[in-house]
């Protein structure tokens, strides 16, 4: 008798990405679409992620691209729903949105101290209150927090950058210990200067051979994530060869 063809359903992680239109969100996505992932891109400019969407379907990806203000709770919870409803349940969630103001604490405004942490913490752990409840469920899942180097060591002229990452870096520890009995793994995630639009253009030529590329920070993030099941780095401390910036 000629035996059963077993029935084996492949399935390819989701993974969310904020902040996906540049920089080293924009490489993480395409990074993870290569791997065979499907990738949800939210940020504020649908234009700019509508053409990293292209991109990642052109070599043969999945993605697909949803408009999204992190500052705005009911909105996070609305395109968590959509994709829930058109793709299926999160299984990695990058936490990369982020905004930044290079200015001395008397001279940064305290709307822009608002702003950035409204951007860079807050809307991170709302994210993350949106995913979680199904990955505990399901007793697997993936928060990476792109933090920075500054929530670690001190650099002038970035109070309020530095408050926003070093609440991430902090809220990121606490719940890796409290995720470690629910299977999910929590990752936070250090780059040092990194080429992207966060720094202005002047400054990116002046240190050019001095920054990390973000497509780099990115393979870091993948290395990571296709470790053995067993295994979690809690921490990934990525720097450039020639050191940090002074």
């Amino acid at each position: 008798m000629a035996k059963k063809k077993q029935d084996i359903t492949f399935h390819r992680p989701i993974v969310w990405v904020t902040g996906a239109s540049r920089g080293i969100g924009r490489e993480i996505a395409k990074q993870f679409a290569q791997l065979g992932c499907i990738v949800c891109l939210s940020g504020r400019n649908k234009k700019t992620l509508q053409s990293v969407v292209k991109e990642i379907i052109k070599y043969g990806g999945k993605a697909a691209a949803f408009s999204l203000d992190i500052t705005q709770p009911n909105a996070i919870q609305a395109v968590h729903r959509q994709i829930q409803k058109s793709i299926g349940e999160v299984d990695v969630l990058i936490n990369n949105a982020g905004i930044s103001s290079f200015k001395s604490f008397l001279e940064t405004p305290l709307k822009d101290f608002n702003k950035i942490i409204s951007t860079n913490l807050l809307g991170h752990i709302a994210c993350t209150k949106a995913v979680l409840p199904s990955m505990v469920k399901r007793k697997k899942g993936w928060i990476f927090n792109i933090v920075s180097m500054v929530a670690v060591k001190t650099y002038d002229d970035s109070s309020a950058y530095t408050a926003s990452k070093a609440g991430l870096f902090g809220c990121g520890k606490v719940l890796r210990e409290e995720m470690k009995m629910h299977g999910v793994k929590v990752v936070n995630v250090l780059p040092g200067a990194t080429a992207t639009e966060i720094w202005h253009p002047k400054v990116r030529e002046k240190y050019s051979s001095r920054m990390m590329k973000a497509k780099s920070v990115a393979e870091a993030v993948l290395a990571v994530f296709q470790m053995p099941d067993d295994v979690v780095v809690d921490e990934i401390v990525v720097r450039p060869v020639k050191g940090d910036l002074s």
